[in-house]
Formats: structure tokens, sequence, C-alpha cells
């Protein structure tokens, strides 16, 4: 899966945002799960899902401060 700009992520609204932060937090939390299992296949998922979180959130913060 190729990984998200921000660029894009500025052009969705806040509750597309939102929704996406909310499956990204769920495949984190199964990911965390799968390691401490030992069942994690691909380590390099975990990084990337942590990444397009912090994008999501900053994205997130900068349409609030524009608001304000």
């Amino acid at each position: 899966m190729a990984s998200v700009k921000a660029s894009d992520l500025r052009l969705k609204t806040a509750d597309e945002l939102n929704d996406r932060l909310a499956v990204l937090k769920k495949e984190q939390f199964n990911l965390r799960f799968q390691k401490a299992t030992g069942q994690l296949e691909n380590t390099a998922r975990q990084g990337a899902v942590r990444t397009e979180i912090a994008q999501i959130l900053t994205v997130l913060k900068e349409k609030a401060a524009a608001s304000a």
C-alpha cells in the first residue's frame, strides 16, 4: 500500500479524516495484538500506520487552527 500524501489528506473533510483515523487506530491495535502473539508478518506496516495517523492528526489540527 502506497503512503498517503499530506496534500491528498488536506482535500478531505474533517469527517472523512476522523473516519480514516478510527480505521487506522483499529488496525494499529490489531497489529500490536498480532505482534504480541507472534503472528505479525509485515512489521513495516506498524510504522506506516503510525505515520499515517500522525499525518491525519496534523491535518486535523491545521483545519482546526484555520477555522478558529
